[in-house]
């Protein structure tokens, strides 16, 4: 529901630079933004430390909080300002009600694992609850409840879903009426005690805790080698490297990991839309429908003004040929099922990672077991993943048993996702039917100011963006992770890769994880 981005059934440059539009909007921005974070230099000498993280969202600078209360020195590097990762994209729904749903948790992994499952998203929140006490951060932290709805035809569905929640221990009740209107129809699950708030005033109260605690943050400082052992080597593309005792790659998906973790979860985009409109006319509260395509809802009040946030119309990244499409129809549904709408004040998209057994992946790197530990998988529910898996990793770098860590184990195998992984598998290597496809265009000439295109030139893929002034930028359109052919994202002005997820400015630099170096520039004559 993306309390980091999405559903299944579904360098500050970038933030800017690639989200130029052509409609009524000159770029896609969330409403998060209007927070201002420290800005932190780049890392400018090799250093020494006990723990390095690599990635400044919620999962880096909650492991960097709880860690260092033990004494740890600690090390956050990120390859843009921190915080301006996916973190900022979040509709920030903090939550239990797990995005798989509970009666598929069971079905793959048993009762005794969605218990342990809800137990893990329910002590996220109150951690959060608790960080926030603590550290007495203004984030507009507010317990709400949360309503999921199951439309006329679902029955059977929503009775599974209820039975399953309660044998999970969530706290739970069916035959709800309806707060909102539009879904008067529906039957209604209430989830009592869910929360949300203002990730990045959230993000920022942590950043002002570790900081005292004598953690280090570097911003625009790029991983691009990590050399596990008994001391971990961090290379990073302004030359210099960070020796750690350990390392937790925070990255949304791994960065240190090359095949294993992979062929296990899909990237998907998903999109908002922002509304400003009357308070107190929409009931204060989360919500989230079982429909396909899938909605997500709630409120934000920001002094006098009150926002409703509404996201969904996910899509696996790279395989969506017009995604302004996806905004037009999610504007549609919002002004169907909302009467009164205000101005449309902000639009944005994010990228969720979506497990293929429904569950996150949080411990050692399968491919650098040492002391590399990685922390992936969020399903949509980035928030509360990113506070469970700085509470798993911070035990399991501490030596601690977690009651968490072997349901979240990256090595695990579910035998009963088979189907899942299958037809995953499937649709990716699909995906390297491009190399032989011609171009999108045939010149050159062919493409606007401020967009890219993919070209052939003889044997080679290219992937070409000229921009707002004319100049053109030319690269081999080869992912440089597994060498699939990347695709033009013109709402976000990115290249997108529709088999593992990676993303890359419009001018070629590396975005967005598993890949690690930028696109290489291509030098021949088209």
């Amino acid at each position: 529901m993306f309390s980091a981005l999405g559903n299944s059934k579904r360098n500050k440059k970038y933030f800017t630079d690639y989200s130029i539009m052509k409609n009524k909007f000159s770029s896609t921005s969330s409403i998060w933004l209007e927070q201002e974070l420290p800005k932190f230099e780049p890392l400018s000498s090799d250093i020494e430390t006990d723990i390095c993280i690599i990635g400044g969202g919620i999962t880096g600078l909650t492991s960097a909080y709880l860690l260092s209360f033990h004494g740890k020195k600690i090390i956050i590097i990120d390859q843009q300002d921190i915080g301006m990762g996916e973190t900022s994209r979040t509709t920030a729904h903090i939550t239990n009600a797990i995005d798989d749903r509970y009666a598929e948790i069971e079905k793959l992994h048993g009762e005794k694992s969605s218990l342990l499952a809800a137990q893990s998203q329910t002590e996220a929140i109150n951690t959060i609850e608790k960080i926030v006490n603590s550290e007495n951060i203004d984030c507009d932290f507010k317990r709400v409840d949360g309503y999921l709805f199951f439309n006329p035809d679902q029955l059977d569905e929503f009775k599974e879903e209820f039975d399953a929640a309660l044998r999970a221990g969530v706290k739970v009740e069916m035959e709800v009426k309806s707060p909102l209107d539009c879904f008067a129809n529906y039957s209604v699950l209430k989830f009592y005690s869910q929360a949300q708030f203002h990730s990045l005033k959230y993000l920022n109260g942590l950043i002002t805790r570790i900081q005292q605690n004598k953690c280090l943050l570097f911003g625009h400082t790029r991983a691009t080698e990590i050399k596990d052992g008994e001391i971990v080597e961090v290379k990073t593309e302004n030359g210099f490297t960070i020796r750690a005792k350990d390392v937790i790659v925070a990255t949304n998906t791994p960065i240190s990991d090359y095949v294993s973790i992979h062929l296990k979860q899909a990237a998907y985009r998903t999109y908002v839309v922002c509304y400003e409109i009357n308070k107190g006319s929409i009931p204060e509260a989360l919500y989230w429908d079982n429909e396909e395509p899938y909605h997500y809802i709630r409120t934000f009040t920001n002094g006098r003004k009150t926002y409703l946030i509404i996201g969904g119309e996910d899509h696996k990244t790279g395989q969506e040929e017009n995604p302004e499409e996806r905004f037009d129809c999610l504007e549609k549904w919002s002004n169907e099922n909302f009467k009164d709408l205000g101005k449309l004040k902000y639009r944005w998209s994010g990228q969720v990672m979506e497990p293929a057994d429904g569950l996150s992946f949080i411990g050692k790197d399968p491919e650098n077991n040492q002391h590399v530990y990685i922390a992936t998988g969020d399903s949509g529910m980035g928030i509360t993943h990113g506070t469970f898996s700085a509470l798993i990793l911070t035990d399991l770098i501490l030596g601690k048993d977690n009651p968490w860590a072997e349901l979240y184990d990256p090595k695990r195998i579910t035998l009963k996702a088979a189907p899942e992984y299958i037809k995953e598998g499937i649709n990716t290597l699909s995906q390297y039917a491009d190399l032989l496809t011609p171009g999108d265009v045939s010149d050159v000439i062919e493409i606007g100011r401020g967009e890219g295109s993919i070209l052939r030139n003889g044997l080679d893929k290219v992937a070409v963006y000229k921009d707002s002034h004319g100049k053109i930028y030319k690269f081999s359109a080869l992912c440089t992770h597994l060498k699939c052919v990347v695709q033009w994202n013109s709402v976000e002005k990115t290249w997108d890769c529709p088999c593992h997820g990676s993303r890359f400015s419009a001018t070629g630099e590396v975005i967005n994880g598993p890949a690690i170096s930028n696109l290489e520039e291509y030098k021949k004559k088209l």
